[in-house]
């Protein structure tokens, strides 16, 4: 179903709340990235990407999305309540005993939307290129979307898997990184500088698209646009997501304090003060 710009922000200014409210109420989560990913996964699942009625873990003839950085589960879940997956009271289950919605992603109690179990990083590449390359196969013309950590690309594994898709021209491949420079112990320039990712990337013979705000909707929106016309030419595509850690919640902006960490309950309004109630809370 397609969206306007108008609401779509409107949609992610709902996740966001979401997001703040989920892991407010259980003291437990990870909201900066999960904040600053919204508009990119409302983009996405709202207007981008091809998705069939109901649920199907093999994805014929749709596209499908990995979340490699698991940890960013509470905008997953929104994201994926919003479009229907599950009823959005659910969402109210967030990390409690037995509940579906785990704080890292699971497949064992087969929460529709959710094809692999993420927040162990750098195994979400792998996972997705072989569904890639399954589609070739099976000569589905659809396209598989993943997101990453910038943090987590310091995980060997990837590297091994971004060699793999372009020697095997897995160009049915869009490979988002959320690039806010922050990871859990401080930014990534101090933990472990991943230097010039764009060079890196293209140096492995990946196409390289770049978004300066990765918080705007109609930036992101030109971008997928972009990615999607590139697919198919022999190279696998990279978006650079330059997105702010906590992003529409003052506080939490750019500080890798809120990687995961729970707001306590004078912090939770202040954030919901921000944030506009568009769709209906939970």
């Amino acid at each position: 179903m397609m969206h306007d710009i108008k609401q779509l922000n409107q949609i992610a200014s709902q996740v966001r709340r979401d997001i703040v409210r989920m892991v407010h109420a259980c003291q437990s989560g990870h909201p900066g990235g999960s904040l600053g990913c919204a508009d990119f996964l409302v983009a996405l699942y709202f207007d981008k990407m091809k998705r069939n009625d109901g649920f199907d873990m093999k994805g014929k003839g749709e596209d499908v999305f990995y979340l490699s950085n698991g940890h960013i589960s509470p905008v997953f879940y929104s994201v994926l309540a919003h479009t229907g997956y599950f009823d959005k009271s659910e969402l109210a289950t967030f990390r409690k005993l037995n509940s579906r919605l785990q704080g890292h992603p699971t497949t064992h109690e087969g929460l529709p939307g959710i094809r692999i179990a993420s927040g162990s990083l750098g195994q979400g590449m792998s996972v997705a290129i072989g569904h890639a390359v399954g589609k070739k196969l099976d000569k589905d013309e659809n396209l598989v979307f993943t997101l990453h950590g910038d943090g987590e690309l310091q995980e060997g594994q990837n590297w091994e898997a971004i060699m793999y898709a372009s020697h095997n021209r897995v160009d049915n491949l869009i490979a988002t990184i959320d690039y806010n420079g922050q990871q859990i112990d401080g930014p990534t320039s101090k933990v472990l500088s991943l230097g010039n990712l764009k060079t890196k990337f293209e140096a492995f013979d990946w196409k390289v698209l770049e978004v300066e705000n990765g918080n705007d909707m109609q930036e992101i929106l030109n971008v997928l646009d972009e990615a999607k016309s590139l697919t198919g030419k022999g190279q696998p595509i990279c978006i650079l997501l330059k997105t702010g850690m906590g992003h529409g919640v003052d506080y939490m902006m750019g500080s890798h304090a809120w990687h995961g960490k729970a707001p306590n309950d004078e912090q939770l309004q202040t954030a919901l003060n921000q944030l506009e109630e568009t769709l209906g809370d939970y």
